[in-house]
C-alpha cells in the first residue's frame, strides 16, 4: 500500500517526515492539508488537528516523531536512530528540543512574517520578531553550537533523526528572511550548510522556494 502524507511542504514537521522518507527512499504522495480550520474528516485521523498525518491503507498515524519512529520499523535501512542506548536517548532529546524550543523561537519568526501574511492576510508583528531574534534566539543558538562542537553530525557520527529535526526549523527561518550569523555561530552555520546540501533537504528547499516566489 502506498503512503500518503497529509500536510503542506512549508511545515517544519511535514519536512521532517519527507526528509526521512527521502533518506529511506520510500515513495509517497503529499496530500495538501493546512494546520488551520481542518475539516471534520481530517480531525478523525489527526485528533490534535496537527500536520503531518501518515495514511497507509486503513492505518493512520499523526505527529512527525511518531511517524518517523514507525517508518524506522517498517523501513529500517538506512537507520535514522542510533543503536547505542545513550546516543539513542540523546537523539530523542535533541529531536524534542528542536520540535519545541527551537520551533518556539525561529518558527515564531516564520509564523509572523510568512504565515500571518499568506494565511491570515495580516501584517507581521515585528515586536515579536525582534524579541525572538534578539532576546531568545542567541541562547538557543549558543546551546546548539555547544552540541555540535567538532562533530560532523549531532549524534553517533552519522546523519540521523537529530539532524533532520534540528535543521528543519532553520529552513523556515530562511523563508522568513533570516540567517544564522556565521561569525557568531560558525559551527551552527557550517552544520546547516552540510545538512541543506544533502539531496533529501536540498530538493525540498528548492521546491519550497518555488512556493514562496512572488
Amino acid at each position: 500500500m502506498s503512503i500518503v502524507i497529509h500536510g503542506i511542504n512549508a511545515s517544519p514537521f511535514v519536512r521532517k517526515v519527507r526528509v526521512a522518507l527521502a533518506e529511506k527512499n520510500v515513495p509517497y504522495e503529499l496530500k495538501a492539508q493546512i494546520p488551520f480550520g481542518q475539516p471534520p474528516e481530517y480531525m478523525k485521523i489527526s485528533p490534535l488537528g496537527k500536520i503531518p498525518c501518515l495514511q497507509e491503507g486503513d492505518f493512520t498515524l499523526p505527529d512527525s516523531s511518531c511517524i518517523i519512529a514507525y517508518l524506522e520499523r517498517t523501513h529500517p535501512k538506512p537507520a535514522l536512530y542510533p543503536e547505542n542506548p545513550q546516543e539513542y536517548g540523546r537523539a530523542l532529546f535533541l529531536e524534542e528540543y528542536a520540535d519545541s524550543k527551537l520551533i518556539e523561537t525561529v518558527g515564531a519568526v516564520f509564523f509572523q512574517r510568512v504565515v500571518r501574511k499568506l494565511v491570515f492576510k495580516q501584517e507581521s508583528d515585528e515586536t515579536i520578531v525582534r524579541n525572538k531574534i534578539d532576546a531568545e534566539a542567541p541562547k538557543v543558538f549558543d546551546w546548539i553550537e555547544s552540541q555540535i562542537g567538532d562533530r560532523e553530525w549531532l549524534v553517533g557520527g552519522r546523519f540521523g533523526i537529530a539532524d533532520i529535526a534540528m535543521a528543519s526549523p532553520f529552513v523556515n527561518f530562511g523563508h522568513a528572511g533570516e540567517t544564522v550569523d556565521a561569525k557568531r555561530w560558525p559551527r551552527l552555520a557550517a552544520y546547516l550548510q552540510r545538512v541543506f546540501a544533502r539531496p533529501s533537504f536540498k530538493g525540498l528547499i528548492e521546491e519550497e522556494h518555488q512556493t514562496f516566489k512572488p
